[in-house]
């Protein structure tokens, strides 16, 4: 039981350097290319899937602790941190971002207005949004949003 807790411990601190370096990528890629108001650990921690994470965690952490051939663990850790620091690219962390951030062409009522547009982020409290009619990026209020 003592090996299988130490696996899942390695796993879980190889996977949080490589989220780190992949939430970074898409920090300095997509975020600030959008000039989004947004800390990084938030967005670290709002967008962190707990299962990814997991079942990461338990794969690295089994690779590096009951497989013996030291080569092939330090090649499957090396490729993933090398996919990982890729993000660094700011061409590969905006797209990145993209794909995980931007829902497009998307329709959003308040009170008073209809917006057409892409959703850039999605945040706790706001909406970062481009509007296609205004061709500028506003910042919505989900409070005053109505659902459909």
């Amino acid at each position: 039981m003592t090996k299988i807790f130490q696996a899942f411990l390695t796993g879980i601190f190889f996977t949080f350097i490589l989220d780190f370096f992949i939430f970074l990528g898409i920090k300095q890629g997509y975020i600030d290319f959008y000039n989004i108001d947004l800390y990084y650990n938030i967005l670290f921690a709002d967008n962190q899937n707990i299962f990814i994470y997991t079942l990461f965690s338990a794969i690295l952490g089994f690779i590096v602790t009951y497989i013996d051939n030291n080569k092939f663990s330090f090649i499957v850790i090396g490729v993933l941190f090398t996919i990982s620091l890729s993000t660094l690219i700011p061409s590969i962390g905006h797209s990145l971002g993209e794909m995980l951030l931007m829902k497009k062409n998307v329709v959003l009522k308040d009170a008073k207005h209809i917006f057409y547009g892409d959703i850039y982020y999605d945040g706790r409290t706001q909406i970062t949004f481009y509007d296609n009619d205004l061709k500028k990026i506003i910042l919505l209020d989900k409070k005053d949003l109505i659902d459909e």
